[in-house]
């Protein structure tokens, strides 16, 4: 019988070691040399103006609020408006700073709708945290302009784009995902796109806030290791501290792998929109709903493909017993007793995380394999309907 997983990662491992090796010979693994090439080739990837290498995206995302509130002198008990269509750890960035997460429901694309955000908004809102779940931009757009409009910063979850090019509908170009918000957050987990063991990237637009990360994301000292020592290799011992800050830097291994993901990153994410047009065409025949991407999302990273079904669990299981071991994203965070009151303010949400089923999709599937997932979904959706 046939294992077919959710989700592999694939590492292209000669190619890796060359670089590692070239940490190895030269005695620097940590923050610095290959941390410094890998923020430099992605804002050329980009285009986004700022970019530091830190160990993961929740990191990031706890270091985006953090200098957003400290230096917009926001309150405990302020509220950032955001999804509860998520990973936890999203909403644990704004509880870690003793904000609240204020939820608003989701659209079609699972994504923010811009409607129910702004009848969110109050005397407290500072922020939204906008998650672009699956690679989807959904209505990032219209929320870019909303949060100019209530003036309020905009965090944008990139977790699952690397790679995903959208059009300005206002200027008509096609750009990386990241550009109109305050600060990007992007994930090289293990199973994201771009994967190394784990690391990510975090892009603010404004200078004084990448100089200010790039403190708090190493203790909170002021000149890093590898700006304390020059070529010939002396070492610099003199430092000062400019606030309590944390160990959430990259280092130079994880930074090898991310850039051997990064030149297949466009490659890569073209055969898993090939894979999720078969999945798209053969399974709507069938009448099998699935997430559609916006139609400004020109290029999707397509880190997930999603269906929605009745009779989940027993669907679920069906599948694992045919040999394929899909996945669920996500449980609603309002389920969560940390997140309780929230439950029940976004009906769309509520419903649907319940139906949901993520399809395997990796670089490790083939023709056959995705043509067998896609026969055994329409034949238990059938005797299941």
């Amino acid at each position: 019988m046939k294992n077919i997983q959710l989700f592999i990662p694939k590492f292209r491992n000669e190619e890796i070691f060359e670089h590692m090796s070239t940490c190895l010979d030269k005695g620097w693994t940590g923050l610095g040399f290959k941390t410094v090439e890998i923020e430099n080739e992605w804002k050329s990837y980009t285009g986004l103006p700022y970019a530091h290498f830190i160990n993961s995206n929740t990191s990031g995302l706890h270091l985006a609020i953090k200098i957003l509130k400290d230096t917009n002198k926001w309150s405990d008990d302020d509220e950032i408006i955001t999804s509860p269509l998520t990973f936890v750890s999203s909403n644990h960035a704004i509880m870690y700073e003793n904000l609240k997460p204020v939820f608003a429901d989701v659209d079609e694309y699972l994504c923010l709708d811009p409607e129910s955000v702004e009848s969110k908004i109050t005397k407290k809102t500072k922020a939204v945290l906008f998650i672009g779940i699956g690679g989807n931009t959904g209505e990032l757009y219209k929320i870019i302009d909303l949060c100019k409009k209530h003036k309020l910063k905009l965090i944008l979850d990139a977790a699952h784009m690397s790679g995903t090019f959208a059009k300005n509908p206002s200027t008509g170009d096609v750009e990386h995902v990241g550009h109109g918000a305050d600060v990007t957050v992007f994930s090289f987990q293990a199973v994201k796109n771009l994967p190394t063991a784990d690391s990510g990237m975090i892009c603010f637009a404004n200078e004084d806030y990448d100089t200010l990360v790039r403190k708090l994301s190493w203790l909170g000292i002021d000149k890093d290791t590898y700006q304390r020592s020059n070529d010939k290799g002396n070492y610099k011992w003199e430092y000062d501290l400019v606030d309590v800050g944390y160990k959430y830097h990259g280092n130079s291994i994880m930074a090898s792998m991310a850039l051997v993901g990064l030149k297949y990153l466009d490659e890569d994410n073209n055969r898993r929109r090939e894979i999720c047009e078969n999945y798209e065409k053969e399974l709507t025949k069938h009448g099998i709903q699935t997430i559609k991407t916006h139609k400004d999302c020109v290029f999707s990273s397509r880190h997930l493909f999603q269906i929605v079904v009745n009779q989940r669990n027993k669907f679920m299981e069906l599948l694992n017993s045919n040999g394929i071991y899909p996945g669920v994203h996500y449980r609603d965070n309002t389920n969560y007793k940390m997140y309780k009151h929230g439950f029940g303010t976004c009906p769309n949400s509520l419903t649907i995380s319940e139906k949901l089923i993520t399809l395997p999709l990796h670089m490790n599937l083939n023709d056959d394999d995705v043509k067998y997932i896609i026969e055994k979904v329409i034949e238990i959706n059938k005797n299941l309907n």
